[in-house]
């Protein structure tokens, strides 16, 4: 059986957020945008969040001349789908329309984002078919 998808700290996340908008870095470059501060051991903390990362597959390494590079494997949308799969199954069986119902209500959605909601749900229609009414 596969084992599942580990999730993500606050710290690491910190780490993802900044090769999603900045794209492939080193430590260094890392270490100056998470902990502009800088110092010795914010260096060592981004190292060692990167290792975290690396084992989780959630970035990749290349080896570079003198300086190893990072670039994010996972994908904001991804982690955003591990993290709404596993409140699911946590708080509603599995069951994801529970939480979207809830996310959808709790907020006031503005007309283009309510229609862009109706093209989803219109483009899965098509895609998947339409099921039957219980």
């Amino acid at each position: 059986m596969a084992k599942p998808p580990q999730d993500v700290t606050d710290a690491e996340l910190a780490v993802l957020q900044v090769l999603w908008s900045q794209g492939p870095a080193t430590i260094r470059q890392l270490t100056e945008a998470i902990y502009p501060e800088g110092g010795p051991a914010y260096y060592a903390t981004v190292q060692k969040l990167l290792e975290r990362l690396e084992g989780k597959n959630c970035i990749r390494r290349e080896r570079a001349a003198g300086a190893h590079v990072f670039t994010a494997v996972l994908g904001p949308g991804e982690l955003i789908g591990r993290r709404l799969r596993a409140l699911a199954e946590k708080f509603c069986g599995g069951s994801m329309t529970p939480l979207l119902t809830h996310l959808v209500r709790a907020d006031r959605l503005t007309a283009k984002q309510r229609q862009e909601l109706r093209a989803l749900i219109d483009e899965l229609d098509q895609k998947y078919g339409k099921t039957a009414r219980r």
